[in-house]
């Protein structure tokens, strides 16, 4: 273990709380899981015999020996939680989306500022497997200078949600608030902030009151354009990744794994973690000299949450610049909250 670990907390034992985050802040040595909230059902002690359960969050938050608390409770409350969090002298590490409105995470920002903490937002998909080969695609040069660049994340599920609070019209639900921070940071982490924006919302399911289909349009500088979508109607998906440059295309299934693994129980630790199954490599073509194709077949890098982890660790302990940055994160905040073209 290391000598210093960050004695952390968890404000849920949800969906998020199981797979994204306790099973990390369990194996990674640089982190102590003290202690999570589970107000009903207790659970987590099924598997964590050592963590505390708190009837409440601010039973949690007052418990002076945690370092970071991680607010991964409904979109609508981040603000809330990160801020109370803040306020008792703890470092946060938020899920997307970080809170509702670009204002409020502009507050949160200062507020860690004024307290002397690190307010950090869970933007694993860059850990993706899929994502991480794609990225190392675009920075080798194999295709040249990039000029149009598609992002989808599409699944379908007719019915609504058990998730209420993504279902109900009220700030951050809907599927713009849910995929949107996941495909949007993406292409910041890429491109940077975009120079002009177009957003595109619709509702398909029957009786739903948030949107359940988007797009957005990003233009770049030297011509590059990006579309991002997400669709919860769609039964044959489209590549998730297509990259157009001077020199070739690129394209790559979604075929992370590590949320599947980790729902079933697989521990980051073990071996067979983050890799992806044959079949799903990326396939790369490009035109050489002599103006004929060649294709080669790209197999995925190894996905790993545990990545995002380490960086938190390193913020805290290090300082060193968690890369995540707060900028981004506000550009994406910005493009969410952007009124859509067709409402």
């Amino acid at each position: 273990m290391s000598k210093y670990p960050v004695i952390t907390g968890l404000l849920s034992y949800g969906m998020s709380g199981r797979i994204f985050h306790a099973p990390f802040l369990e194996t990674n040595t640089r982190f102590k899981f003290k202690a999570v909230v589970e107000r009903s059902k207790k659970q987590a002690k099924q598997r964590y015999p050592q963590v505390i359960s708190y009837d409440s969050v601010d039973e949690l938050l007052a418990d002076p020996t945690i370092e970071l608390v991680v607010v991964n409770t409904p979109n609508q409350t981040h603000f809330e939680y990160a801020e109370k969090a803040l306020l008792q002298g703890k470092h946060v590490l938020i899920e997307k989306p970080c809170a509702a409105t670009s204002m409020e995470v502009k507050a949160l920002f200062d507020l860690g500022r004024k307290q002397g903490k690190q307010v950090m937002v869970f933007q694993n998909r860059r850990w993706d497997s899929d994502f991480k080969l794609v990225k190392q695609v675009i920075e080798s040069g194999a295709l040249g200078e990039i000029s149009e660049f598609h992002v989808r994340f599409d699944r379908y599920r007719r019915e609504k949600s058990a998730k209420l609070f993504k279902e109900i019209n009220q700030p951050a639900s809907g599927l713009t608030y849910d995929l949107g921070p996941h495909l949007l940071d993406q292409v910041i982490s890429l491109f940077g902030k975009p120079k002009n924006s177009l957003k595109l919302t619709s509702i398909h399911r029957e009786d739903s009151e948030v949107d359940d289909s988007f797009a957005y349009i990003l233009t770049y500088d030297k011509g590059l354009t990006v579309f991002a979508h997400a669709n919860l109607l769609v039964a044959q998906p489209l590549p998730a990744y297509v990259v157009h440059g001077t020199k070739g295309s690129f394209q790559k299934t979604r075929a992370d794994v590590q949320e599947e693994q980790l729902d079933r129980g697989m521990w980051p630790t073990d071996p067979q973690f983050g890799l992806e199954s044959v079949g799903q490599e990326g396939l790369l073509t490009v035109i050489n000299k002599n103006n004929q194709k060649q294709i080669y077949y790209k197999e995925a890098l190894k996905g790993n949450y545990k990545g995002l982890f380490n960086a938190v660790y390193e913020q805290l302990r290090k300082d060193k610049p968690y890369p995540i940055t707060e900028e981004q994160v506000i550009w994406q905040m910005e493009l969410l909250e952007k009124e859509s073209w067709n409402r």
